[in-house]
Order: C-alpha cells, then sequence, then structure tokens
C-alpha cells in the first residue's frame, strides 16, 4: 500500500520536518509534560509538523493533534525507577496505531545492546506490518541502545546503526548527531532527522540541528529541549526557520527574544 499521503502528513512541502517528541512521560513520569494539551497548541502554532507521542496521549488528545502529523511510539516497558531503562519490548501494533488515525510508528532498536536479536525481530516485524498497511515506520537506531554509554558512540557504530535501520525496511531514522555527520547519511539510504538528546542551551540545540541538516539530516525529532523551554512555541518557530526556512543560527537565536 502506498505510504505517500501518511509520509506527507509528517514531512513539510519541501520534503523536510520538524517533529515535537512527546513520549516521555511513559519513561520518566509528567515532569514538563503535565498538560500535553497545552503543549500541543503550543508546537502546533510554532510550525510543528508532526508529534511523536504515546497511545494514552494519542488517544485523549486526538482534537489538539488533528492538524499535524502523529507518529504512535510502539515500544517501551522500562521506566527511570528500574533496573535498566534501555530495555525495551514491543507493547503496540501497527494495527493500534491505525485505530488512533496516526500515521506512522516509531521503535527504538540498539545495535550493540544485548536484547538487539530482541529489538531488530521487533523492528521487522514492525516494518512486514507498516508496508502492508500503508503506514510509515520511524526506527530509532542508537548504537548500544537508549541511555548507552561514550564506548558506543564512534563513528562505525552510528554508521552500522543506520544502516542497520534502512535495511530492516525503516521509511525514517531517527539518529543522534555526530561529528562526521555527513558520513553518516551517506551509509545509509534512509532519510534521517536527529534527536535533542540531553537537556542543551538554546544555542546548542539551534547549531546542533543546524550543522545536522548542512549534513543531509531532513529535520529533527525534539521533545525536552522544546516543551522544556521558557518559550516552547518560540523555541519551535526557531528550529522551524532552521528546517524549512533556511536560516542561521543568529537568525534563529533573535527569534527566542
Amino acid at each position: 500500500m502506498n505510504k505517500t499521503r501518511r509520509l506527507n502528513r509528517i514531512l513539510g512541502p519541501d520534503g523536510r520536518t520538524l517533529i515535537v517528541a512527546m513520549d516521555h512521560g511513559a519513561i520518566q513520569g509528567p515532569a514538563g509534560l503535565e498538560r500535553p494539551g497545552e503543549v500541543i497548541r503550543q508546537v502546533i502554532a510554532g510550525g510543528a509538523d508532526a508529534i511523536l507521542t504515546t497511545y494514552g496521549i494519542a488517544r485523549a488528545f486526538g482534537k489538539e493533534l488533528a492538524p499535524v502529523g502523529l507518529i504512535l511510539r510502539t515500544d517501551g516497558g522500562a521506566s527511570t525507577i528500574g533496573p535498566d531503562v534501555s530495555e525495551s519490548s514491543g507493547l503496540y501494533t501497527v494495527e493500534d496505531a491505525l485505530r488512533l488515525a496516526a500515521d506512522g510508528v516509531v521503535a527504538n532498536a540498539g545495535p550493540g545492546h544485548r536484547n538487539e536479536v530482541r529489538h531488530m525481530e521487533w523492528l521487522s516485524e514492525l516494518a512486514s506490518d507498516c508496508d502492508e498497511w500503508g503506514v510509515v515506520l520511524v526506527a530509532e537506531m542508537v548504537p548500544g541502545g537508549f541511555d548507552s554509554g561514550p564506548e558506543f558512540r564512534t563513528l562505525a557504530n552510528h554508521q552500522l546503526a543506520a544502516r542497520f535501520g534502512s535495511e530492516y525496511g525503516a521509511d525514517l531514522l531517527k539518529t543522534p548527531y555526530c561529528d562526521r555527520f555527513e558520513e553518516v547519511v551517506r551509509s545509509c539510504f534512509t532519510p534521517i532527522v536527529v534527536p535533542g538528546g540531553s537537556k542543551m542551551t538554546a544555542k546548542q540545540l539551534l547549531t546542533m540541528v543546524y550543522n545536522a541538516m548542512r549534513a543531509g539530516a531532513i529535520g529533527c525529532a525534539v521533545g525536552r529541549n522544546i516543551w522544556g523551554a521558557a518559550d516552547p512555541t518560540k523555541m519551535t518557530a526557531a528550529l522551524a526557520a532552521i528546517i524549512h526556512g533556511a536560516a542561521g543560527v543568529d537568525e534563529a537565536m533573535r527569534m527566542l527574544e
């Protein structure tokens, strides 16, 4: 089934995208996302193209989410109070996503993680089901898995993780930015968006996204660095200016004043 219509709900007309991640509550609790509906309205006002979120938020805030693309988090299970936050398992299916009118699904897959085979089994199952139903698959490819240490974050491992995402059938990759990121982009045949990662300053975030776009990324998927900002609408607009308007970092920083 053709995925074009759903993919075009996630990407802007220029083929680039600003995805706001709002799946953190299922890992760390409500901090920063106590009022999801308000956050959704703020980031849409700033120019978000799509929102990546949980089953519960997608079900409860369908009206607020209607103007943008919707990507459903399908995996999880671990929490910050558990023994290992990097653990994950498949929780929701492509059919679950379709019942919520989602355009895409996302799952973590960590080459090098001790449970990498289970991760890849889930990713391959999602890829097959997404092709059957015409749903976009976003693969979050992080060497060593979520919350891995610096020993995993080498250029070669980033290249391998990105390539695995392509080989396993993803339509979009969510892959961390690193030095020589253009070599990561060249190592695979699937468009890449970069995550925001841990908390950083506004200039650090805007510089990272700007550099990633210059290296060949098509956008970003940022969470806490948007809805945790002093003004989420302005931060979304500043990122949108870099992604869609070819603005520089200084110009984007002025939008936050």
